[in-house]
């Protein structure tokens, strides 16, 4: 014992046991929280979710392998036209079209006579994606402790997320981006028992998990920088020797070229339908010939996507944001207060390192002091504001191109001195995200595709075949695989009028309405209730009409006084009109 220092000062004090007993209840608590919001996710997902968030959510994946795999009819999506594919085949085939396969197989063998209809073309994938959303929970598990995180208090805000709830149970290739970020993101926190050097089988995995998620979505790298350099800062200062420091590297360039390999090959084989047979049935082609014509053949995805999206003109086609958008609207549609606490932290952080840098302190502890496991939260506001900034470069800017980020501001935001005072705040937050996105917002087209696959197939239609035309307007695009019709029917017909005006919606509406002459025709127009007195204009009358709610269209929001009336639930939701053969003015 060194002379003079009080003998209090060394002995620790024991807690108090009712401290511990407090935090024990808590932990309990937080899982017994989790466990319920963990059910909701997944029963929420067999429910199903009404809410239609956007159409990539059918048409990056379910829309293409149900027209691929169950030979339904669909429509299939520029990025997969054979003439410049922007989007990779293998995450589609290895989540959509696994889960058609199995539908496809049970209904043959005779085990589930009617498996294939609409309900399980919507909710079998979305179930996959469910299953696999778990991997943001282990990885929350497994990050929290290193980064000094309470692991249950990250647990329960993440799985009372809505971004969690409802992003995260649809078919969006975001949705893989944010899983293969977490695998990133686990796979470089790891360390060895003496917490100084990388796992030594982290360099193949990074280089796979790096070149997959640049191939499902190019944007990948932006999410993947921050990570990538941490693990270069561990490696470089792990004091290993530089023949093992070459070799690790070595290694994620070899498993990121055999990927991309894997990827490019298939792409290939799918987009051009390249056979080596045929290849070598050709005037017997040599193993050059062959490789030769793959070559002149080969489709790289991303670069494609990159060619596409980096054209200013090709970005205003889909909507043009400022460059700001990100940061000042759509983090706080995502995550709400979190993101704010993390930009005051933000800026709180940036002051730090600039007062550092002109006191000259950091220069002598040396740049690799940004990137150690020294405090976690800067590096954690990294990891969040790096991707977001290069992300916000580009002018098209939706809100689910950030759902990857969720990982790091969680467990940012779960140390014990944050968000605790903001708990009422969060739990109304997400309330009413998971109501708006998951519920209302488009909320009424799937249920009407089920209505109308039943009806298509009821026993009267299959004993006394009919003809339907099916006309949508200022909905989102309806996916087609939903009605559950094969290619070889012809007696369905899909007309998508987006977000037609009035002139040409009624003019479209009585052409159909002229031809109509069958006895066994049935034309049904489908509308929301706010547009739906355009209709009424228009020189038909409709004999039949159904109402389905809710229905929140925000291209053609509802008004507010009109909501205060009695036509509230007129207003928010979605008619099935069908047309009277007597077309004679309303």
């Amino acid at each position: 014992m060194r002379a003079g220092l009080p003998l209090r000062r060394l002995v620790r004090a024991p807690r108090a046991p009712w401290r511990c007993g407090v935090r024990g209840r808590a932990a309990m608590v937080a899982r017994a929280l989790w466990a319920l919001l963990a059910a909701l996710r997944a029963g929420w997902c067999l429910l199903p979710q009404s809410g239609y968030l956007h159409p990539d959510e059918f048409f990056q994946a379910p829309e293409v392998m149900a027209g691929d795999i169950l030979n339904l009819q669909v429509y299939y999506p520029w990025e997969f036209l054979s003439n410049s594919p922007c989007r990779t085949v293998v995450f589609p085939l290895m989540t959509s079209g696994v889960t058609y396969w199995v539908i496809k197989s049970l209904q043959q063998l005779d085990i589930c006579s009617s498996c294939i209809n609409s309900y399980t073309l919507l909710v079998s994938p979305r179930l996959l994606f469910t299953i696999f959303s778990f991997i943001l929970d282990y990885s929350i598990y497994r990050l929290a402790p290193f980064w000094g995180a309470d692991p249950w208090k990250a647990l329960v805000l993440l799985a009372g997320s809505y971004v969690t709830l409802v992003f995260y149970t649809r078919t969006f290739t975001n949705t893989l981006e944010g899983l293969l970020f977490a695998l990133l993101m686990v796979l470089v926190s790891s360390r060895k028992s003496s917490g100084r050097s990388a796992e030594p089988t982290s360099s193949s995995l990074l280089g796979v998990i790096t070149t997959a998620g640049f191939f499902n979505r190019p944007t990948f790298l932006a999410f993947a920088l921050m990570p990538l350099l941490y693990w270069a800062s561990l490696i470089v200062d792990s004091q290993k020797s530089i023949k093992t420091l070459i070799n690790d590297f070595l290694k994620f360039i070899l498993c990121a070229c055999f990927t991309a390999f894997v990827f490019i090959t298939a792409d290939t084989f799918y987009f051009t339908s390249v056979s080596l047979d045929n290849l070598y049935s050709t005037n017997k082609s040599s193993l050059i010939d062959v490789i030769v014509q793959l070559h002149d053949k080969m489709v790289v995805t991303p670069f494609n996507f990159l060619s596409y999206n980096l054209n200013p003109h090709n970005l205003a086609l889909h909507g043009s944001h400022p460059r700001v958008t990100h940061f000042t609207v759509n983090g706080v549609m995502l995550f709400g207060i979190l993101h704010i606490l993390a930009i005051g932290a933000g800026f709180k952080m940036l002051k730090k390192y600039v007062h550092q840098l002109m006191l000259v302190r950091w220069c002598c502890r040396g740049l690799p002091g940004l990137l150690v496991h020294s405090e976690g939260s800067p590096i954690l506001l990294l990891f969040y504001f790096v991707p977001l900034a290069f992300l916000s470069l580009f002018s098209h800017q939706e809100p689910r191109f950030l759902i990857p980020l969720i990982l790091p501001l969680v467990l940012f935001s779960a140390s014990p001195s944050r968000a605790v005072k903001w708990k009422l705040l969060i739990v109304l937050f997400n309330l009413l995200g998971a109501l708006l996105f998951g519920c209302l917002h488009q909320g009424g087209l799937i249920p009407c595709l089920f209505h109308l696959e039943q009806l298509i197939h009821s026993p009267a239609s299959s004993s006394h075949p009919q003809h339907y035309t099916l006309l949508f307007a200022h909905t989102y695009m309806p996916p087609r695989s939903l009605l559950n019709i094969k290619k070889t029917d012809v007696h369905v017909e899909v007309i998508d009028m987006a977000g037609a005006g009035e002139e040409t919606l009624c003019q479209t509406v009585e052409q159909r309405a002229s031809n109509f002459t069958c006895s066994n025709c049935h034309i049904f127009i489908i509308i929301p209730g706010t547009v739906r007195a355009t209709i009424t204009k228009c020189d038909v009358s409709f004999k039949n009409e159904t109402l389905i709610f809710p229905h929140l269209s925000m291209e053609d929001p509802p008004q507010i006084p009109v909501l205060s009336s009695g036509n509230w639930r007129s207003q928010l939701g979605l008619y099935i009109l069908e047309l009277n053969r007597d077309h004679q003015s309303l």
